[in-house]
């Protein structure tokens, strides 16, 4: 404990959640997230004001600091006094990359705050959309730093006034986004104002910032600082460090923070709809909304770490009751027990024990068998929903085979690959059957590189195939014929089975886990016929959920169909999880079990006998409802200068990308488009030379889209030939069985 002096202050305000500020720091790449960090942590003494904008303390692994990025989330604590009174501030700095978006979402579950980074002279970005729009989603109140100010002075040679429209706009931006995702009852009162204190500037790299209620406290004008840049350059950095001592960066974030955003007991009680759908007014809920230590246990594991030392420590939010070492708990959507062996608080790189942490806290602790993120810990033996799963912007679209240098290194291979999934449940990994390769799925092609780095940095040397693309399979409309009969290899069972395709709307509800298979059927039902229109017997017939793919049972007054479901169920998802046409994921069915015959012998309807019989018939009205391929599809954003424009404009073009909308921003324009994921590859180093390396840009995953009729077959075939399989895919008349 003695390494950082405020452990003990720590431990003690952690008992009192009208002190405690869960925050979190949201920004695009390489905005200045964890440069402002350091500021902060040498506030409260964790590490020295000399290194602080250069330590980058909260990048702890080696990676990260190498390329200035941030990879993972970081969770630290610290204490701040404001107005005579100690405050806790739980801080989690996040990465800005698009390809780690996930730790973002992750983030914010912990969360109730968040402070949005901007670089003054980019302005809000792709990805500062995409962060605080995740934000608001799970009702995280933002707040505004303006980071950077030095290049507007130094760079762009603006004065005052200037610099204050820029600003402006800057804010304009930020509370339209609020304006547009913030809940209802936030949408006026969530803005972020200049007069209020709620929006702060300055420049994180060297270490100074002000909001307008410290502007005024230290007598400092935009004049002084615009001076502060201007003379020799020996006397600017004296200046410039005279204007830190004066207005030090971590002054007005950490006061904003205890004074404008909410602690637990404020936010509790309007987050807990949007992320837990169990009773308000259940034992558990009533304590979640009152923020009670004593209440039944309730937390959400928002981060795996696994230590060679402690095991898997999970790390989460702790909403109702507390964690303490020795406590037997139940993993709510796992179905299993455990013992928590040990209770921690995060400081970055380390891990402080302590005794117990109580509502209204960040956790780590170690003990608990088989966790993953998202799961929900709660106290035995209470009743209780688990919350509501985490709702990632981007699926992985981008794989690579990967295998083992040395065939010795499988078990090493094994290990690695299971640690880092647990930790980043973004990245999928999978054997393919056909071809017997190690497939792992990542957000795009760095995302996939650093993971490779850290397999290495394991100990173990990979062959990484070039990035392969994941496609998807759908039909262009429902299946409009008689049901089709599967029958099983042995002749005895038959099974009937019509698909149709699902409605955007009811995919949308599915991806963001509003209708799952973790729900009650009443609930289920509810949704699908009072908001989709679904019929009753449909809706409270959905017996599996697989992706964005529906099972439902509508066989009616047939014996043994119970004995055999799991087995159905099963060949379904078998059948949408590697489809016909080209063995890629099936996106948006709805399969009907129309009518079945079962043999009354259970030795005549095992697995061997029911699981062909599903996936063959399901397989044929695919292939007769006009099946086509579907490719992920990138948004892309550019910030070029005017002469720069054309280079952009003809990259895009020839990767069969398409301009949405061209802005014209003082002297810089904002390109937007659209992607094939296929064709970006290596479109940063062609970025880099066609526009002098002066383009700023971001791309995120948009929507899966149907690949061009003229490329279909092809890439239908180039797939298939990858994977080991003839070059065109089966006929539907293949699948077709005679009475």
């Amino acid at each position: 404990m003695g390494r950082y002096r405020q452990v003990e202050d720590i431990v003690k305000l952690m008992n009192n959640p009208e002190r405690i500020r869960n925050t979190s720091i949201i920004a695009h790449v390489d905005h200045g997230k964890t440069t402002l960090s350091d500021s902060l942590l040498a506030a409260a003494g964790i590490i020295s004001e000399q290194v602080a904008g250069q330590k980058l303390f909260l990048d702890s692994w080696e990676l990260e600091q190498k390329r200035q990025m941030t990879v993972f989330a970081s969770n630290i604590s610290l204490a701040h006094e404001y107005k005579g009174v100690e405050y806790l501030i739980n801080l989690i700095d996040t990465p800005g990359h698009i390809d780690f978006s996930g730790a973002v979402t992750r983030s914010l579950r912990a969360v109730d705050g968040a402070l949005v980074v901007v670089d003054a002279v980019e302005g809000p970005m792709t990805q500062t959309e995409t962060v605080l729009m995740q934000a608001l989603r799970e009702r995280v109140k933002p707040i505004l730093f303006i980071n950077k100010v030095d290049r507007l002075i130094k760079e762009i040679k603006l004065t005052p006034e200037e610099i204050q429209r820029k600003f402006a706009k800057i804010i304009v931006r930020i509370n339209s986004i609020i304006e547009k995702y913030a809940p209802p009852e936030h949408k006026k009162d969530w803005q972020v104002k200049v007069e209020d204190g709620r929006v702060a500037f300055g420049s994180a790299l060297h270490k100074w910032g002000l909001n307008l209620p410290h502007m005024k406290a230290n007598g400092i004008t935009f004049k002084d600082i615009i001076d502060a840049y201007t003379g020799e350059p020996e006397d600017i950095g004296k200046k410039v460090e005279a204007l830190s001592k004066k207005a030090p960066l971590y002054e007005p974030i950490l006061d904003m923070f205890c004074e404008h955003l909410p602690n637990p007991l404020q936010a509790q009680p309007y987050r807990q709809s949007q992320i837990w759908p169990g009773d308000p007014n259940s034992p558990v809920g009533k304590a979640m909304a009152s923020v009670d230590p004593n209440g039944p246990l309730l937390m959400c594991v928002t981060t795996i770490e696994v230590d060679p030392h402690s095991g898997v420590v999970a790390i989460g939010r702790v909403f109702s009751g507390t964690v303490a070492r020795g406590k037997t708990v139940r993993l709510v959507t796992s179905r299993q027990k455990g013992t928590i062996q040990q209770v921690y608080m995060s400081m970055a790189a380390d891990r402080v024990i302590v005794e117990k942490v109580p509502a209204g806290n960040i956790a780590a602790l170690s003990g608990l068998p088989s966790i993953h993120v998202g799961e929900t810990i709660a106290e035995e033996g209470v009743e209780t929903q688990p919350f509501e799963g985490l709702k990632y912007v981007s699926d992985p679209v981008v794989t690579v085979a990967v295998e083992p240098e040395d065939v010795k290194d499988l078990p090493l291979f094994d290990k690695v690959i299971h640690k880092i999934t647990l930790e980043d449940p973004n990245l999928h990994f999978r054997i393919d059957k056909e071809s017997g390769q190690y497939l792992l799925s990542g957000m795009g092609e760095l995302h996939l590189e650093v993971t490779a780095y850290r397999m290495q940095e394991a100990g173990l040397k990979v062959k990484v195939s070039k990035p392969i693309v994941i496609y998807r399979e759908t039909i262009s409309r429902s299946y409009k014929g008689p049901p089709i009969m599967g029958k099983s290899p042995n002749k005895h069972n038959k099974l009937w089975v019509t698909v149709e395709k699902l409605s955007d709307d009811v995919i949308e509800a599915i991806k963001s886990g509003r209708i799952s298979e973790m729900q009650t059927r009443d609930e289920r039902q509810k949704i699908l016929t009072k908001e989709f229109g679904w019929s009753t017997e449909d809706a409270r017939n959905v017996i599996a959920i697989e992706g964005t793919n529906v099972l439902v049972n509508r066989i009616k007054g047939r014996q043994y169909v119970e004995e055999v479901l799991d087995h159905i169920k099963s060949g379904f998802r078998e059948a949408v999880y590697s489809c016909v046409l080209a063995k890629e994921p099936a996106y948006g069915l709805k399969v009907n079990l129309e009518d079945i015959l079962v043999h009354e012998d259970p030795v005549h309807r095992g697995p061997a006998q029911i699981l062909p019989m599903t996936w063959r018939p399901i397989w044929c009205a695919f292939l007769l409802s006009e099946p086509k391929l579907l490719e992920p599809i990138m948004s892309f954003e550019c910030k070029v200068p005017n002469e720069f424009v054309s280079p952009v404009i003809s990259l895009i073009q020839k990767r069969r990308g398409r301009i949405l909308d061209m802005v014209n921003e003082e002297d810089m324009v904002i390109v937007k488009a659209e992607l094939p994921v296929s064709e970006s590859f290596g479109i940063a180093d062609e970025l880099r030379s066609s526009t002098q390396g002066r383009a700023f840009w971001a791309t995120q995953f948009s929507r899966w889209a149907p690949v061009p009729e003229s490329m279909q077959a092809d890439v239908i075939r180039q797939i298939r030939e990858r994977r080991g399989l003839s070059p065109t895919p089966p006929k539907a008349e293949e699948f077709f069985e005679e009475e």
